[in-house]
């Protein structure tokens, strides 16, 4: 894959290797973001049935509303709501209808393909000013590690599948390496607003967006920013009309108010909003051999023999590299609060981790829980005799294991 292709799909999802769960924002929030930094937007106002809404519709002036129920998912527009009530984004040019079509939003469910088959309960709704697009264009500001910093990347191509046009017709594409020092070059930024084929005083308008998204960029601590479309109307206005934002999770000590925005309520599994308070990263599946490991590549290689010696994995679940005993106890705590978890198996080599600790949390947890399933433990590395001396002093009854395959083979027996 040329760089050009693979920066695009990194800008779309920002890959990862692993399950990892990222900061959630919504689209009201981060179009409060942007307009935070200057960037233009369509004006909004968010509503939530409370008995402000009255006012702030009052007092909002339209010639056309667009009214979009805020969660997290694709397709609401073609989404149903489990009242009956079809569509979570509306236009009406009549301003009483909008309290009447939030309030059949609010306090229901929308169901799309992207949602739980329950839907997902809607608590706020966005109320925007429709704008006349006369065009659509992409830009993304991305960190890319071939680089060594960010890149930016854009297309006059907007509004479509970037994937599918860099892959189609990669001269739609343009790629600029960035200084992180530094403010862009303004010679840069008119070659790019000229590449988006905007025309006359737009192009000025439009590098002075992507100026104002670069500046967010950096202040944010972002490791994405990809606004698509970047819109330009019948009226000449260069408008960020949808933006998809991603944050470098090392930096919420310094971003605390931004993480605080983080939207939990929505996510399918519980168990995922509880183990990432812990810095544990869980994702359930539908095994019955909970899985503790440490580490995202061994992880993934625990799941693999494990079905390679015919069991099924009920999760992912890397407790890291800096893990205490406190984080082991949630990690059990959440193995077994899945009901189809009929066994469980440890797999630790410890390098950063000590084994010892691993050891200590085990024994603690499977105590406090009064575990009552299957446990097979193979450790490995630091302070891992330790760590043995502790497992069988325990009084427990905890299945040891020489290596890897020894423990799949263990855990899968175990169950039979």
């Amino acid at each position: 894959m040329s760089f050009l292709l693979r920066a695009v799909t990194t800008a779309r999802h920002i890959v990862h290797k692993v399950p990892v769960r990222n900061l959630n924002l919504l689209e009201f929030q981060s179009k409060d973001l942007l307009q935070k930094y200057g960037v233009a937007i369509q004006q909004f106002k968010v509503l939530d049935n409370s008995k402000a809404d009255a006012e702030v519709v009052k007092t909002f002036e339209c010639p056309e509303y667009v009214v979009k129920a805020q969660i997290l998912a694709g397709g609401r527009g073609k989404g149903t709501f489990d009242n009956g009530f079809k569509g979570g984004v509306h236009i009406t040019t009549n301003k009483s209808e909008v309290l009447s079509l939030t309030q059949q939003m609010i306090g229901n469910r929308l169901i799309t393909k992207q949602t739980p088959k329950s839907g997902i309960l809607v608590n706020k709704v966005m109320v925007a000013r429709s704008i006349n697009i006369t065009r659509e264009t992409y830009l993304c500001i991305l960190l890319d590690r071939e680089h060594n910093g960010p890149v930016l990347i854009a297309s006059p191509a907007g509004g479509m599948d970037i994937e599918a046009v860099a892959e189609e017709t990669p001269e739609k594409i343009k790629t600029v390496p960035l200084d992180i020092d530094k403010p862009i070059p303004e010679s840069t930024l008119l070659e790019v607003a000229k590449f988006l084929e905007f025309k006359g005083d737009s192009v000025k308008r439009c590098a002075e967006e992507i100026q104002k998204l670069y500046t967010l960029f950096k202040a944010v601590d972002a490791v994405q920013i990809e606004i698509n479309p970047l819109a330009e109307t019948d009226k000449g206005e260069v408008i960020s009309v949808d933006a998809k934002l991603n944050f470098d999770d090392n930096a919420q000590f310094r971003q605390k108010d931004i993480f605080s925005m983080d939207v939990t309520e929505e996510e399918s599994d519980p168990r995922e909003v509880e183990a990432a308070k812990y810095n544990l990263n869980y994702v359930a599946m539908d095994g019955n051999i909970g899985c503790l490991v440490n580490g995202a590549g061994l992880a993934m290689a625990t799941m693999d023999i494990i079905k390679l010696n015919g069991g099924e994995p009920a999760n992912f679940l890397d407790v890291g590299g800096g893990v205490k005993e406190d984080q082991v106890a949630k990690a059990f705590e959440i193995l077994t609060a899945d009901p189809k978890v009929k066994g469980i198996l440890v797999n630790v080599f410890g390098g950063i981790v000590n084994c010892a600790t691993i050891a200590n949390g085990i024994v603690a947890a499977s105590k406090k829980l009064q575990l009552n399933v299957p446990l097979v433990v193979r450790l490995e590395g630091t302070n891992v005799n330790q760590a043995r001396e502790i497992l069988k002093n325990s009084g427990l009854l905890i299945q040891t294991a020489s290596d890897l395959d020894d423990a799949a083979h263990k855990a899968v027996a175990a169950l039979n």
